[in-house]
């Protein structure tokens, strides 16, 4: 909140929809009500992330909406009007994104973080590419169109935003990419990102179900099929069972000669990265042959 206190672009409303179980956050914002316009909502019944992100959004009247997560923050004073010109300058592009610094909150570390040439080739080539890596940074790293129409997918936690990202990148043809550190990311334990990391019983699952709902013909794209490789390798997955364990639906046959495959090689030598590399590129290569 203070970090939009100090904003010089001016033109915007703040919309809270709050979760919490008390009224600290109401409390809290009253002394902000004479800096701008603040649209509040208490949820009756907790909606949990991302439905709240999406009903912060159902509640928006602006032209753009721009996310920000309770812990994060803007890098300084100029930030939102730099995400404002870039609309200028960009007026047919409906999905923004800026650099960012990853701030451990512990330790008050920082690292600035930024989309390399390769990056922005990949995400130009196509959306997919982001399987390789997650370019565009948490939702507070964007801006985007209301017009977009595009919603968080409440089944997910653990790839709600570039799974939401592919989908919006799919429908809208473009982007662009704010080469500036506009927005403060805060790291700490509390993230869902932190409590499901390496979780077998949310990755395996929500991963599953992610190429359920885009296809299996993503398989192709080899950033995709290394991206269900690896999470196998560092799950630990040993047999087709320990999938459906946490996910009920029938596995596809690809994905289960994944499996068969990897448990041929002791985890040890999988874990090497040259190899494993080279043993899931003989592996793609092969699943070319088959059908999906």
């Amino acid at each position: 909140m203070e970090s939009i206190v100090i904003q010089s672009f001016k033109d915007f409303e703040v919309v809270i929809t709050d979760d919490s179980s008390d009224s600290t956050v109401q409390d809290f914002i009253e002394k902000y009500k004479q800096n701008f316009s603040i649209i509040y909502q208490k949820n009756i019944t907790p909606l949990g992330t991302p439905e709240n992100w999406n009903e912060a959004i159902r509640k928006a009247k602006g032209t753009w909406i721009k996310l920000m997560h309770d812990d994060d923050w803007f890098a300084d004073e100029n930030s939102l009007r730099k995400f404002y010109e870039a609309t200028l300058k960009k007026p047919d592009c409906l999905f923004f994104f800026s650099a960012y610094n990853n701030v451990e909150e512990n330790s008050e570390s920082m690292k600035s973080v930024y989309v390399s040439l390769l990056g922005q080739l990949l995400l130009w080539i196509g959306p997919l590419n982001l399987f390789k890596k997650q370019y565009i940074g948490n939702p507070s790293c964007t801006l985007i169109k209301r017009d977009l129409g595009v919603w968080y997918d409440k089944d997910f936690k653990w790839v709600v935003d570039f799974e939401y990202y592919i989908r919006c990148l799919k429908k809208t043809g473009n982007y662009f990419y704010i080469n500036s550190v506009l927005i403060n990311v805060g790291i700490n334990d509390e993230q869902v990102t932190k409590y499901t990391f390496r979780k077998p019983e949310v990755e395996i699952p929500e991963n599953h179900l992610m190429i359920d709902k885009m296809g299996y013909a993503i398989l192709r794209n080899i950033f995709v099929y290394d991206y269900y490789w690896r999470m196998y390798r560092n799950l630990q997955v040993r047999n087709v069972a320990d999938v459906e364990k946490y996910y009920r639906e029938p596995l596809h046959p690809l994905l289960k000669q994944m499996i068969q495959f990897q448990i041929r090689i002791p985890l040890s030598t999988l874990k090497k990265g040259i190899i494993s590399k080279s043993l899931m590129l003989a592996n793609y290569f092969v699943s070319l042959f088959k059908k999906i």
